[in-house]
């Protein structure tokens, strides 16, 4: 029989109260009257202090209790560092496109801009589709990943706490835009690390022994050089994670609003460490964790270390998941609204026409209830995410070689883009990732060898990525000819 480690009544009052102390800042803090660049990206005077929060809480939300340590379980040490250079890395990469896009749009709102002008209409409509289904499976999974905990730990129902949290996010966020969602991050932020830096504490001051001898012992394939997973998961999720955070318009939103050049770089090289560092932390619980019950849940893999009968422990979980939840959520909502008042003409005029800011927090909600539904259905996380990876990462070294070659025209980037995503798709695996559209569907997978059918999501993301640069390589060579 499985363990209810607090009542329906007990979580949700926790929620509430958590919910209701946000929504009572969100309301102190927010402006009566707000324009649409305010509502996007504030004042443009961020502080190192106020931008390094942000970022580092926005980065990090109620996935980092699931997917790392979930990662883990069958990729071993390789997926844990991958998985945290992949959260890190973009933050790095934006400290030399950040100051970039900020001197050629000194007055910009959105990395959209920049494509627009340097790519077309045509590649915009495609970087339009890429951002927003990356943010709305961002947003899923996030309700849904707060949804299976509510349930793990008091068999609350998914949809009553998908509802309550989506009510609680847009009831400030939608108010206050970006500059109440810069507040919110600072006390989000505090309250995240300090719950953090507890879990290291108590997790590895409870085994009975050195925590790497552990793993060393039960589980050695997870450090050996030749467990091919900790190579190939490793890669799979640097590649995944660091692509789709270069198109999340909320880190973008947060480089634009940086005060100056310096104050940026610092926040991201601040923001990318403590990003590291705690993705590191989460995926090495799961180590541990499959280390001492090899049968664990490799969602559950950090609960099954940290949960205890304890009701103060019990209690600061759900506190820590859900400022994760609320800062990340905050973020995307305010980030899909932002990319819907800058674009909202070119997505569709018949809907958004004038009063763009208004329209917008209708679809918003109308957006909000299909997350509802779909939150409701307890999908997979980690799965939800690699799919939403694999578009951008089909379109991530096109759209950033353009930052540096302006020699680049329109008909190349749609092209590879176009190409990288079919032939990724193809690769891509099924949801038991033990077959995909090719393999095991168009041809049978004796086809294959086990190299490629033990390793589809690799391979779907090189695949995309590789076409990308073949197609970078005959138009330089191409070029050079002429």
């Amino acid at each position: 029989m499985e363990t209810t480690y607090l009542s329906i009544y007990s979580s949700l009052t926790v929620i509430i109260i958590v919910g209701l102390f946000f929504i009572g800042l969100g309301y102190l803090n927010s402006k009566k009257t707000i324009d649409n660049r305010n509502y996007i990206i504030g004042n443009r005077d961020e502080n190192t202090y106020s931008l390094t929060t942000s970022l580092s809480a926005s980065a990090l939300g109620a996935w980092i209790l699931f997917g790392p340590a979930s990662a883990a379980t069958w990729g071993g040490f390789g997926a844990v560092i991958g998985y945290a250079l992949g959260a890190a890395t973009p933050m790095l990469l934006l400290y030399n496109f950040g100051p970039k896009i900020r001197k050629e749009f000194p007055k910009g709102l959105s990395l959209t801009e920049f494509i627009k002008k340097r790519f077309g209409l045509g590649i915009l409509k495609i970087s339009l589709f890429l951002i927003l289904f990356y943010l709305v499976i961002f947003l899923i999974a996030e309700v849904t990943a707060i949804a299976f905990l509510l349930k793990f730990i008091s068999k609350t129902p998914l949809w009553i706490t998908a509802g309550i949290t989506l009510i609680i996010c847009l009831l400030y966020i939608l108010r206050g835009g970006f500059k109440l969602s810069i507040i919110t991050d600072k006390y989000q932020f505090i309250i995240i690390a300090t719950l953090i830096l507890t879990s290291v504490i108590l997790i590895l001051g409870n085994l009975e022994m050195n925590s790497f001898e552990l793993i060393k012992k039960n589980s050695p394939n997870f450090f050996s050089s030749k467990y091919l997973p900790n190579y190939t998961a490793g890669l799979t999720f640097f590649i995944a994670v660091a692509a789709t955070n270069l198109f999340h318009q909320g880190n973008w939103q947060r480089v634009l609003a940086a005060k100056n050049n310096l104050v940026l770089k610092k926040s991201l090289i601040y923001s990318s460490i403590i990003t590291f560092l705690i993705v590191l932390w989460m995926g090495y619980t799961g180590l541990i964790s499959f280390s001492i019950n090899s049968k664990v849940i490799p969602d559950l893999a950090f609960f099954d270390l940290i949960l205890s009968n304890s009701y103060i422990i019990i209690i600061s979980i759900l506190v820590l998941a859900l400022a994760l939840t609320l800062s990340t959520i905050d973020t995307l909502i305010n980030a899909i609204s932002s990319i819907l008042i800058i674009n909202g003409n070119l997505i569709s005029k018949s809907i958004f026409g004038n009063s763009l800011k208004n329209k917008t927090n209708y679809v918003i909600i109308l957006l909000s209830i299909l997350v509802f539904i779909l939150a409701s259905k307890g999908y997979s996380i980690l799965y939800l995410f690699l799919l939403a990876d694999l578009f951008c990462c089909a379109a991530v070294i096109t759209i950033f070689y353009g930052f540096f070659n302006k020699k680049i025209n329109s008909r190349l980037p749609y092209l590879s883009i176009t190409s990288a995503f079919v032939f990724g798709i193809l690769f891509f695996p099924s949801m038991d990732f033990q077959t995909s559209i090719l393999v095991g569907n168009l041809l049978p997978i004796e086809f294959f060898s086990s190299i490629i059918t033990s390793n589809l999501l690799f391979i779907s993301f090189a695949i995309a990525i590789l076409i990308q640069l073949l197609f970078i390589i005959a138009y330089s060579l191409r070029s050079s000819f002429k």
